[in-house]
């Protein structure tokens, strides 16, 4: 999804309603940070009673200059040094217990909500997952919650405690003397400006600079899953240039960051120093009329310049900030999205002794984006046992339509029903625990072939998973396998051939005799000769099994005991793949064209 997209969705959830508008992004992820309040408040305490140690020492240093060093009290001197090493030394310990308390919760927290957003992605609809580029997803789900973890850890806190810090830094220096004071905070007054009108600019590149990394990481993903493709067509040196663009538009936005920040740099390190002059002379000048000593100018010098950090730190503490509301914003994009398929309020128990019979009752189905509908009065019917097979041009639906029986999608109108109780009423967990399915394009996981196997059995006995082997005709390959069963096959399984994934994908759905089996083109990958062998082994499995299978070859589909010709969303024929052949042009033509 373009990040314009993303900007339109963000508006409408915040804008639309103006009285159902959210917290703040990042004051929404406060029950995150809930179970470690004590934690953060005792971290902030800490800190800040470590930090405003430091403006005790300036007031030891007027004591002594203005007591035994005008005095001429050496021995005078020893007690204020051994304060000064007391305070040292509470400051010190100050910092490790403060990084103590937040190193743990702010990891937690990042791990909770990691955690919450990827249990997220798992519950959205197939077609929420079509509508977002994969490398945004990941960007978010990575390192946007690592600036997350930074902000909790340390930006948040010490905004809190620099605010603090210069609050009572001012208020000792006006209690000092008033007239320094007032320098100090007169010069603050620019640097409040600047602050504010570069946190509102900031944000924008800022946010810019997020979704651009993300755009990249989708070219880099693409890249890599896809270098067979890339390969085989000499495009790799295309796509290193589409990357390289997108890598200097990022850069051009980073660099805008970089002036941004440059500029409230110069600002916030130029200006003090000015104030500091105007200080220095009103001092001088009053310590020669008599009405302040040098200890005073001393101390008030010496807060200044222990002030100066927390000023020079808002600079980054807020470049921080909007990088993590940044974060935040894009972060609850993803937890807004709306769960289009949701378990019922109160789920209709499984039967235990479970027929089979799926039926189809008008069903019409309409992708999100589209203007009409793919599907449109859908009514069949599946015995248990029996075999149906779909057949239809590109595009007539086909592969849309056994989406709906594991609910990948849900219908538009019409209904879906097992055993006569409709597929939305039933616990999604109930309803993918009797319905098994493969995908003409097989998904494989960086995981050993067992595990690939029994991805939706993980209860599964090795025998178990050797008859499903049996079954795809993949028992001999997987024993050539370096480590057998035990075998890590890579990311996508792209160690393995399009036949080999394909048979690998097929024992994983025929794996238990499932009640209720759906094929999109299983055997699209396999030689003649395997793919023989395997029909042969399917036929014993698919009489236990109310079985729904798309076909494009001609001997899939008389694999099936009736097929289903789909024409535009809907059925135009039926009957065996025998009395087709021998009635219909346009399934003869089907046929025909794909074995060609």
């Amino acid at each position: 999804m373009s990040t314009g997209v993303l900007e339109d969705r963000t508006t409408t959830l915040d804008e639309s309603n103006p009285d159902t508008r959210q917290p703040s992004s990042l004051a929404r992820l406060l029950p995150f940070l809930r179970p470690y309040r004590w934690h953060f408040t005792g971290s902030i305490v800490v800190a800040l009673i470590a930090t405003l140690t430091g403006l005790v020492i300036p007031l030891v240093l007027q004591g002594v200059i203005d007591g035994p060093i005008t005095d001429g009290n050496f021995a005078g001197v020893w007690w204020p040094a051994a304060l000064v090493l007391f305070l040292g030394t509470v400051d010190a310990v100050g910092i490790w217990v403060r990084r103590y308390l937040v190193s743990a919760p702010s990891s937690q927290f990042e791990i909770s909500a990691r955690a919450a957003v990827f249990e997220k992605l798992q519950r959205l609809s197939v077609s929420a997952h079509e509508s977002w580029e994969s490398g945004q997803l990941l960007s978010r789900a990575i390192a946007d919650l690592s600036s997350l973890r930074r902000f909790v850890a340390f930006v948040g806190p010490f905004i809190i405690i620099n605010t603090v810090t210069l609050i009572v830094g001012l208020g000792v220096l006006f209690v000092q003397s008033w007239q320094l004071g007032l320098i100090m905070a007169v010069t603050s007054v620019p640097l409040v400006i600047v602050c504010t009108r570069f946190e509102t600019l900031y944000r924008v590149v800022a946010r810019d600079a997020q979704d651009q990394a993300g755009d990249v990481t989708t070219t880099v993903e693409e890249s890599i899953q896809g270098i067979r493709v890339l390969k085989a067509f000499g495009r790799s040196a295309h796509l290193s240039r589409r990357f390289l663009r997108e890598a200097a538009t990022l850069r051009g936005t980073e660099m805008k960051k970089v002036r941004y920040l440059a500029i409230v740099w110069e600002l916030i390190v130029g200006i003090p120093p000015v104030g500091i002059g105007v200080m220095l002379a009103f001092g001088a000048y009053s310590i020669v009329q008599g009405t302040m000593t040098a200890g005073m100018l001393v101390a008030a010098m010496a807060i200044v310049a222990f002030l100066l950090w927390p000023i020079e730190s808002f600079g980054f503490l807020l470049a921080e900030l909007n990088n993590a509301r940044t974060a935040a914003d894009r972060y609850w994009e993803i937890m807004d999205t709306p769960e289009t398929i949701t378990e019922p309020k109160q789920p209709v128990p499984l039967p235990r002794d479970i027929r089979g019979v799926l039926e189809f009752r008008g069903v019409g189905f309409t992708f999100p984006d589209a203007s009409s509908p793919l599907l449109t009065d859908v009514d069949f019917r599946v015995e248990p046992g029996e075999t149906v097979a779909l057949v239809g041009v590109t595009g007539s639906g086909k592969t849309a339509l056994t989406n709906l029986v594991p609910r990948l999608f849900d219908v538009t109108s019409g209904s879906v029903t097992i055993d006569g109780v409709d597929i939305r009423t039933l616990a999604l967990a109930d309803l993918r625990s009797v319905v098994s399915v493969a995908f003409e394009d097989p998904v494989l996981f960086s995981a050993s072939v067992r595990e690939n196997i029994a991805l939706g059995r993980p209860e599964a006995t090795d025998a178990d998973v050797d008859e499903a082997l049996g079954i795809a005709h993949a028992r001999e390959f997987v024993e050539t396998l370096p480590w057998g069963l035990d075998t890590r096959i890579g990311e996508q399984g792209m160690s393995l051939s399009g036949g080999q994934r394909q048979r690998l994908a097929l024992a994983r759905a025929v794996l238990g005799k499932p009640r209720i089996l759906v094929l999109d083109d299983p055997l699209s990958a396999l030689d003649v000769g395997t793919e023989a062998l395997v029909q042969q082994d399917l036929r014993r499995v698919l009489p236990h099994s109310t079985t729904v299978l798309v076909a494009h070859r001609p001997s899939t589909a008389a694999l099936a005991d009736r097929v289903l010709y789909l024409e535009n969303g809907r059925i135009v024929e039926q009957g065996t793949h025998e009395r087709l052949l021998a009635t219909s042009a346009k399934y003869r033509h089907v046929m025909g064209s794909i074995d060609v």
